[in-house]
């Protein structure tokens, strides 16, 4: 049985989406795959989908019983063996809930992320202050050191916005985020000035839809899409409730939320207005 973690890498996704083709290419069945490494169907299943660790010998067997030649079998092994490897967030395990772990490892590998939030900044542009004022209200019975934890994790997650093959971020956000008091006024200002300040990088878009806009087609909630550089992985829709999440990538439901986020683009200020909005409305603070 392979081994079990709270979430798979990136990597593991698209090698299990690659057994999957190899397999389907070669015309082996479900049954006759599990035969050859001597376990359930269930457990290739759960290799395609990446519900559990790629083991090696399983993915060497796998690999021979689809035919593929051995000068590619080598090259393969050595990317699960990598792909096994956890994710530099595993060390934020204990405040990183299953969940979202699957979340930040998407957000680490894709190309693009746009997100919509109504209620509060998107976490890859808060500062510390802003991110533990939510995170107290969210966590109310965390001890500081635990709040220091989660901080600290949202603050790594951050780096990737100036990273090598940094991605590039395109958030739309209601009026409102930029309006709720979170903590005092010294930090609105400071959250404010560091948008202004991340609106000068080259991969990130930030649109503001005022209230004089009216309803939009993003009133239902927050949410996320990534859109990746390998082509086997789709694009993925994340949502999150407040104990769970869900990670759509069915064709049709991306589309739908891809049309929402074009929709809100031509309400919302235009992008180069942006920071002249935002230099007005830090004047109110």
């Amino acid at each position: 049985m392979g081994e079990a973690r709270s979430a798979p890498t990136v990597g593991q996704i698209v090698l299990g989406m690659r057994l999957r083709d190899l397999r389907e290419k070669a015309g082996v069945t479900f049954e006759e795959a599990a035969k050859a490494l001597h376990v359930n169907q269930t457990t290739v299943r759960r290799m395609e989908k990446a519900e559990v660790g790629l083991k090696l010998p399983y993915v060497e067997k796998l690999l021979r019983t689809y035919g593929v030649p051995d000068d590619e079998v080598g090259p393969f092994l050595e990317l699960a063996g990598e792909a096994n490897q956890p994710g530099w967030w595993h060390r934020f395990r204990d405040v990183l809930p299953d969940w979202f772990s699957l979340y930040v490892s998407l957000e680490g590998a894709a190309s693009l992320i746009r997100t919509y939030e109504p209620h509060f900044v998107p976490g890859l542009l808060q500062t510390a202050d802003y991110a533990r004022a939510l995170l107290r209200v969210g966590f109310p019975h965390a001890s500081e050191e635990e709040l220091d934890r989660r901080v600290e994790l949202r603050l790594e997650r951050q780096q990737l916005l100036t990273g090598p093959d940094a991605p590039r971020l395109w958030a739309i956000v209601d009026e409102t985020v930029v309006r709720r008091p979170v903590g005092d006024a010294d930090v609105m200002r400071a959250q404010i000035d560091r948008i202004i300040e991340s609106l000068e990088l080259p991969n990130v878009t930030l649109q503001i839809v005022p209230f004089s806009s009216g309803p939009h087609p993003g009133m239902f909630g927050p949410f996320h899409l990534f859109r990746f550089r390998v082509p086997e992985l789709p694009d993925v829709v994340y949502n999150e409730g407040l104990t769970s999440a869900s990670y759509l990538d069915e064709r049709a439901d991306v589309a739908a939320y891809l049309e929402a986020l074009d929709r809100m683009g031509t309400q919302a200020v235009p992008a180069p207005r942006t920071g002249a909005f935002l230099g007005d409305l830090r004047k109110e603070l």
